[in-house]
């Protein structure tokens, strides 16, 4: 079972991962990936930096979103979308309206919202009645499916309580998480660009394994493969925003009208609801920078909705430019 953890740097993120896997370990920078094996099954918990954040460079932010496509590359069984239980000021709940709208439909069949801080419940009151006092916090609870819990890491851990029990709730995030995967046939989350970063991983797995003449384990060359498909996306990431490569993550875009030559990203621009090109680092000639490429799609896309016909034309023309460089 593989789940990425998502939040503000803050909410207890890092925590919560030891609380799942039973562990003690220190919260380092970055994107990080850790498993343990829980009544008989190997969960494996990606816990990410604060991609939803405003206050991390958007290189810093960039990268460590393409380390998570690759770490997340054969397919997700949950994405846990960490909040506190907390007083939500107007900034904390922008940022719970900012979570709610870089979410596609097929990534928020596979998300649940779990609350850490579970102490500052009022007596007797579940996580359920907390959600109700906030619009957004509801909002974003529906659009999961209805699917919030709670911990605590700091003083649930002993306690024997039928709620308020870190092994309790825990326990049923688990059961959760298996009930999501049964909902949706039994299979993981996926989507184009990841599917398209494994078969590139498993491209050159192979190419590494041959190389190597068997000297590798199987995992070991997994890991280098990985590194490798890691270090080519980093190189094309440049010219690309945070939203997009977010987005790209998240399933936000439910179709791509152009793929450029670039494999490694397809990367959807979204305006106005209206679709827009896919450009890659590969698809630029020596006379066009890809950020002026990007530049003049996204601008593309908004006259799309400013001037119907007239901005598909020019729209169509860029991405057709893009596609034959």
């Amino acid at each position: 079972m593989r789940i990425v953890l998502l939040g503000k740097k803050g909410n207890g993120k890092s925590s919560t991962r030891n609380t799942i896997l039973r562990e003690n370990l220190s919260a380092n920078h970055g994107t990080q990936i850790k498993q343990e094996k829980i009544n008989g099954k190997v969960i494996s918990v990606i816990d990410t930096p604060g991609f939803f954040d405003t206050h991390l460079p958007d290189e810093e932010l960039k990268s460590e979103i393409v380390k998570c496509m690759t770490e997340c590359s054969a397919g997700l069984h949950a994405f846990i979308i960490v909040l506190k239980v907390d007083r939500y000021t107007e900034q904390e709940i922008e940022v719970v309206k900012k979570i709610t709208e870089s979410f596609g439909e097929d990534a928020l069949k596979y998300s649940l919202v779990l609350f850490t801080h579970g102490d500052q419940l009022d007596e007797d009151q579940t996580i359920d009645d907390f959600v109700e006092e906030n619009n957004e916090l509801k909002m974003l609870v529906q659009k999961c499916g209805g699917r919030a819990l709670v911990i605590d890491n700091k003083y649930w851990n002993q306690q024997q309580h039928e709620y308020r029990s870190n092994k309790v709730q825990v326990e049923k995030l688990l059961n959760t998480i298996e009930q999501v995967v049964e909902q949706n046939g039994g299979g993981c989350y996926t989507n184009e660009m990841l599917q398209n970063v494994e078969r590139r991983i498993q491209e050159e797995e192979q190419r590494i394994v041959q190389e190597s003449n068997g000297s590798l384990t199987s995992a070991g060359s997994r890991e280098k493969a990985k590194a490798n498909v890691l270090c080519k996306m980093l190189k094309k990431a440049a010219g690309f925003t945070v939203g997009m490569l977010l987005g790209a993550l998240l399933g936000l875009t439910p179709a791509v009208l152009g793929i450029v030559t670039g494999p490694l990203f397809v990367v959807p621009v979204v305006v106005g609801g209206v679709v827009g090109g896919v450009v890659g680092a590969s698809a630029v000639d020596g006379t066009e920078s890809l950020n002026e490429l990007i530049d003049k799609v996204a601008a593309a896309t908004i006259d799309v909705t400013k001037h119907g016909l007239k901005g598909h034309k020019k729209l169509s023309k860029l991405i057709s430019k893009s596609k034959n460089a």
